[in-house]
């Protein structure tokens, strides 16, 4: 598995919020809910998002945006339009004096808005829990990418469009797949364009030194890895590589290593029910002691409060 791949795995929408949103103009929606990650397709006329203390930006028919959280930033028909909706955390909904507004903005299955038939068309994807979206991924994006809809086939979203408004059995599951398919579709192409500010990891990819040694790291990172030996099946000295690496990279090898088996072990509190010594041998510490303690150094929690944690938020 390469880096690339390895970062794109990690999108788990589990409960996603997802919703049709149809509105007529004036209209200004402040988001305050500090998900960690939001998708937004534009399906008909134009928006402009505006991230706190950033400039606004136009996100037109085809566009995708994808703003990171936990920051605050307001969606409207124009960025002079003053908000008339705020989306607390929990997706509650208020005006901005406090006034509950949700059933007023409801339209129906997965639909809301203040005009059943307004202009403006969008479906919203928003991942509400930080466990659902790695904290490499996170890391690698800007608070808020465009990508304009004549870059990139937009297929998924005309298929998210037709099952957001549906109420069938298994429907909830249906949605957070298609969610994790749109976003890594979305960010693959993000992080291919020329130009892009892509992390310093996958610029480092091409390199012919660094290159190989990432691809190394991410095929096998529960391999007991040394710089030494890194270098060595590179072709370059150790100091080369670890030059190298940290000057393309942005830190060093064994740092980049470590970030890489805690995101894996997130991975894995979240997604299995394996034993902390499991997790801890599948991601290369010798025991659950030593994953525990560098986990809670990178997390601010151990690894049973952080499944502990992601258990309480699914219910």
């Amino acid at each position: 598995m390469d880096a690339l791949a390895d970062l794109l795995d990690g999108p788990r929408a589990r409960g996603a919020f997802l919703l049709r949103a149809t509105l007529s103009p004036p209209w200004s929606v402040r988001i305050q809910d500090e998900a960690p990650l939001c998708l937004v397709a534009m399906v008909r006329d134009q928006a402009w998002i505006t991230p706190d203390g950033e400039r606004a930006v136009r996100v037109g028919p085809g566009d995708v945006a994808v703003v990171r959280g936990p920051g605050h930033y307001t969606v409207a028909d124009d960025p002079a339009t003053a908000p008339q909706v705020v989306i607390h955390p929990g997706q509650v909904c208020t005006t901005p004096d406090g006034h509950g507004m949700s059933a007023e903005m409801a339209l129906g299955t997965r639909n809301w808005g203040n005009d059943p038939d307004g202009s403006a068309v969008m479906l919203i994807g928003t991942y509400q829990m930080r466990g659902a979206v790695t904290h490499r991924l996170l890391a690698a994006l800007p608070t808020l990418l465009v990508l304009s809809g004549d870059s990139w086939d937009g297929s998924l979203v005309t298929l998210l469009g037709r099952e957001i408004v549906k109420d069938e059995p298994g429907q909830e599951v249906v949605l957070d797949r298609l969610l994790d398919l749109l976003l890594i579709a979305v960010l693959r192409t993000w992080f291919s364009r020329p130009g892009a500010r892509a992390p310093g990891w996958y610029r480092a990819h091409g390199d012919p030194v660094v290159g190989p040694a990432l691809r190394m790291l991410h095929a096998d990172p529960a391999h007991p890895w040394t710089v030494a030996e890194l270098a060595g099946r590179a072709g370059v000295s150790r100091a080369a590589l670890a030059q190298r690496f940290g000057r393309l990279v942005g830190e060093p090898p064994m740092a980049y290593l470590t970030g890489l088996r805690l995101a894996q072990a997130a991975d894995l509190l979240r997604e299995t029910d394996a034993t902390l010594e499991a997790v801890a041998r599948r991601v290369g510490y010798g025991t659950a002691f030593a994953l525990s303690a560098a986990f809670k150094r990178e997390h601010g929690v151990s690894p049973q409060r952080y499944r502990e944690s992601l258990r309480r938020a699914t219910g």
